[in-house]
């Protein structure tokens, strides 16, 4: 794509981004029937490139700024509400250190629950992990493993009486 071409065709919201991320999104042609993807890049010399790319990786990038953006906005929020406490942050950061008897006790019983997940059936411990630890819904399992969802549901319940049973 030449320099200096119209960008503002680009129907995606202008984001805020982290300082870290190193690229630019955009698209050409999004309301026609043939859009195009780009992605605007400085590599380590400093050297600008500008590369067409297919819509499914457009797209992982995409989300990619969005659960950045999500990050940045839940950063804020944080710092916001520190401000708005009377709570001077050396009395804060002292308050959230753990004794070394604690930091141990949780240890231990993360220990236990990752045993215990690994004695899971591998469809209720696959199916656990992606909701619990990879923040799908039931829905999302659901329609990647060609199942209803209530069939999730119900394994993911069946899964946790199981975790119960083996954690005691």
């Amino acid at each position: 794509m030449e320099k200096g071409h119209s960008r503002s065709i680009d129907p995606r919201p202008k984001r805020r981004k982290d300082k870290d991320n190193p690229y630019r999104l955009f698209t050409v042609g999004a309301a026609s029937s043939e859009p195009h993807y780009f992605i605007e890049f400085k590599d380590g010399s400093g050297t600008e490139h500008c590369l067409e790319i297919e819509k499914p990786l457009f797209e992982l990038f995409d989300q990619f700024e969005l659960d950045d953006l999500l990050r940045l906005n839940e950063v804020d929020r944080h710092l916001d509400m520190r401000e708005l406490s009377n709570v001077p942050i050396e009395e804060s950061e002292q308050s959230s250190k753990q004794s070394a008897e604690l930091t141990a006790l949780r240890n231990l019983e993360s220990e236990a629950l990752h045993s215990a997940i690994l004695r899971l059936p591998e469809t209720q411990r696959r199916r656990l992990i992606l909701y619990y630890y990879g923040g799908l819904t039931q829905q999302q399992i659901a329609e990647q493993e060609g199942c209803a969802r209530v069939v999730v549901t119900k394994s993911l319940s069946k899964a946790l009486r199981n975790l119960k049973i083996f954690v005691g």
